[in-house]
């Protein structure tokens, strides 16, 4: 029996919920699913330039298993621009820092319920209108 996944540490979700190719309708689009931890090493190794020892460190994972989800995001996201699919960024093992929600009207990212105003282009206000985006964590 293998042994069970360890929770991956992420600091913050994707201000987005994912990527759809231009000019081709959603409705005749298939989609493939860039885990939350796929993500980050891919944010913390491109975008922030942080070498894969720092980037497995904030991770809380071992520099080999960086490279495995690493390589995994690499092949996900090739397959969606060569094949025209959609990317969902959701799921996974992660710890996310605190607790993140997102606005059911306008999916703003919201880092913490105490940080919850009212969006600008909403047109009501209440807690009940926030996903929690922890909520999916394994």
């Amino acid at each position: 029996m293998p042994r069970p996944k360890q929770n991956r540490k992420i600091s913050n979700p994707p201000l987005m919920q994912g990527f759809k190719p231009f000019g081709i309708p959603r409705n005749r689009l298939s989609a493939v699913s860039l885990l939350y931890d796929e993500y980050e090493a891919i944010r913390l190794l491109d975008y922030e330039g942080l070498n894969q020892d720092q980037a497995a460190e904030r991770m809380n994972v071992s520099r080999p298993t960086l490279t495995r989800i690493y390589e995994q995001a690499r092949k996900t996201i090739a397959q969606a621009l060569v094949e025209g699919k959609m990317i969902n960024i959701e799921g996974g093992n992660v710890l996310f820092d605190k607790e993140w929600f997102r606005c059911r009207r306008c999916f703003k990212l919201i880092g913490g319920i105490e940080n919850h105003v009212r969006c600008k282009d909403c047109t009501s206000f209440g807690n009940n209108e926030l996903i929690p985006i922890n909520a999916g964590e394994k």
